[in-house]
């Protein structure tokens, strides 16, 4: 695991930038650095030791030198590619897979660079330098686990490529990024909770989206991504008895391959089933090979926690478990760093959680496993059987379907009022993710100039990408829209800057192609059963965790945010009301009003204040104060 970074330009320039570009991620990998200063561009890596302890160092060359390589990431399956590359006459130079990726774009790459990332199995962000063809080649895991950003610049040929890098503050201490706020980014995170957008809250910063890549000729570096992977549905399995083996079998096998390490590995607890089976999994393999109880870690605050919950799970599997609490004043302490780390604004109060979490768990291992992915892959959120309760409106006749509509729209409140104004309105409309936190009348109010405060519609986005989008069943939609946006934007960014800010390397067994190819030929009926959600996934394991977490909803490292907001509102608001930056850009009369109406307990506004909270804080982060310190490091200086 490691960060990385690049910047083009001449040797005289780019050896005095990839240094800082360098030290200000150094939080990604603390154990190792490298660079390599070329005449027109410099890429270098900050390295978290996993595999190969002593043989991975980076930037990593080709036998004969024409080809580098900085890779940030595991590679899962490079013990099988090392075997076929040996047989093509390739073998291993070490037992490092960022060896793997050298010699497999060798054998492949350039002819086949698409297929050549759809053998890899795992998460990365990488540039690999090709001295023969003067090219970089910039490419990103098909989940979007690991990050990488690019700063653009305009020439007389358009948007050229300046720098990249695994995060965004590695490309803002170049004294020639000015950083400016991308006011798009900002009204389409005020509805989301996190930037939905490719261009990032930064002008002229861009994301490599997940499955993707970019090649980028040095003599003229455009910015020109192309798709290599995307997850797609396959044609549902009508046999319940072998998608349970298929669900049970891929899910061992990955679990296995994900816990390849030169280092110890624990994993996260939530109390909840995904994690659950990961750590029985875990736990199974562990005992098999005669090895020691996992550790495993859970987080929990006095007024909400997941202590008991994730105990059970773990007094029943043996696992060495450990258990963190966490207090208000901590909380708080920690939110200008958070900020910093995540680079943008992402208003998901579990991060912080998470953050903690991670602290602790750094104590004692270097990786950990997680359940992110689950609920996309396997129909795990509840708002995914919607349509089937919806669809009592829509089967009515056409004239009761629009009295209906009028009934949704009235202002007059009623019992089953909102639910004919879902069941009436499109689903491009009604459905943006797993938040929807200001809906674009709330932005008009409570921007200053409200002429921009549409967001992006998601469902429209993928009918654009995906042929045959419109027609698929709504929940599978529902989970489309949550792959590519909600998975990518929040839980991904929150678990590898949560984990990264301490070092940690933070894996996801069920964000694996094969998982996903199993996934994706489970039909509805077998999601949704009996009342609940991830049935199959659900009943594949049964027996094999406790049977009350079989059945218990999705937990995730909650918080007591809102009460504490009701608890000590001055302490909470206080950024916001300090923020020149917010006060510029809405009416704070709107934003008190929905204080106070949260603290005398009319209406619970706590998801809206911790989204203004945390853009708040980015800003102070990255326009308060040099972007490459912490804010907890700016106190001293």
């Amino acid at each position: 695991m490691c960060g990385i970074a690049g910047v083009l330009g001449p040797a005289e320039r780019t050896s005095q930038v990839i240094g800082p570009m360098l030290e200000v991620i150094r939080h990604r990998g603390p154990d190792d650095s490298g660079s390599y200063v070329g005449s027109d561009f410099a890429f270098g890596m900050t390295r978290l030791s996993i595999i190969d302890i002593a043989g991975g160092h980076q930037p990593m060359w080709s036998l004969d030198g024409t080809v580098g390589i900085v890779f940030n990431g595991e590679i899962y399956n490079y013990r099988e590619l090392d075997a076929e590359l040996a047989d093509a006459g390739l073998p291993p130079r070490s037992s490092s897979d960022t060896d793997t990726i050298l010699r497999l774009y060798e054998h492949m790459g350039r002819d086949d660079l698409p297929g050549m990332l759809r053998r890899l199995r795992g998460m990365f962000g990488l540039c690999i330098y090709d001295a023969s063809l003067q090219q970089l080649v910039l490419a990103r895991d098909p989940f979007g686990i690991k990050p990488l950003y690019v700063r653009l610049e305009d020439g007389s040929q358009g948007s050229r490529v300046a720098a990249f890098g695994s995060e965004i503050k590695s490309l803002l201490v170049d004294p020639q990024a000015v950083p400016q706020v991308d006011m798009d980014a900002v009204v389409n995170y005020l509805s989301f909770q996190f930037n939905p957008l490719p261009q990032t809250f930064f002008r002229g910063i861009r994301r490599l989206e997940p499955g993707h890549y970019a090649v980028v000729p040095l003599a003229n570096p455009s910015f020109q991504p192309a798709r290599y992977w995307r997850y797609e549905f396959a044609p549902a399995v009508d046999n319940e008895s072998l998608l349970v083996d298929e669900v049970r079998g891929v899910l061992e096998d990955s679990v296995e391959h994900h816990l390849i390490a030169d280092v110890p590995v624990g994993a996260f607890l939530s109390g909840g089933v995904d994690s659950a089976i990961t750590v029985t999994l875990v736990q199974e393999q562990r005992k098999a090979m005669g090895l020691e109880p996992v550790k495993t870690f859970t987080v929990g605050f006095d007024a909400v926690s997941e202590h008991a919950e994730a105990r059970e799970v773990a007094d029943v599997l043996g696992t060495d478990h450990h258990e963190i609490h966490v207090d208000l004043s901590d909380y708080l302490r920690a939110l200008p760093d958070i900020a910093w780390y995540f680079d943008e604004p992402v208003a998901d109060p579990s991060a912080v959680s998470l953050y903690f979490v991670a602290r602790a768990a750094r104590e004692h291992v270097t990786v950990v496993l997680s359940g992110e992915g689950a609920d996309e892959l396997f129909g795990g959120y509840r708002i995914y059987r919607e349509p089937i309760d919806l669809d009592r409106v829509r089967r009515l006749p056409a004239p009761l379907r629009r009295l209906a509509g009028r009934l949704g729209r009235s202002t007059r409140s009623f019992p089953g009022r909102n639910y004919l104004r879902r069941a009436t309105t499109p689903f491009a409309d009604r459905y943006i993710g797993n938040a929807y936190i200001f809906r674009p009348e709330e932005v008009r109010r409570l921007l200053r100039d409200p002429g921009h405060a549409t967001h992006v519609r998601p469902a429209d986005v993928l009918a654009a990408e995906y042929p045959g989008f419109d027609s698929l069943p709504e929940s599978r939609r529902m989970q489309l829209v949550d792959m590519n946006f909600w998975l990518r934007g929040d839980i991904l960014a929150k678990a590898d800057r949560m984990t990264m800010a301490h070092s940690l390397e933070l894996r996801v067994p069920y964000l694996d192609p094969e998982v996903a190819a199993v996934s994706a030929r489970i039909p509805d009926d077998l999601k949704y059963r009996e009342g609940t959600t991830k049935w199959l996934l659900r009943r594949a394991f049964r027996g094999r965790i406790p049977e009350s977490t079989e059945r218990r909803a999705k937990l995730g490292f909650p918080t007591p945010f809102r009460h504490w907001l009701a608890q000590d509102p001055d302490a909470v608001l206080a950024p916001i009301r300090r923020s020149a930056f917010l006060a510029s850009i809405f009416d704070m009369d709107v934003v008190e009003g929905l204080a106070r109406s949260h603290t005398e307990g009319e209406t619970d506004a706590s998801r809206r204040i911790f989204v203004l909270l945390m853009l708040a804080l980015w800003h102070e982060a990255f326009f308060d104060g040099p972007p490459g310190l912490r804010p907890s490091e700016r106190a001293g200086t």
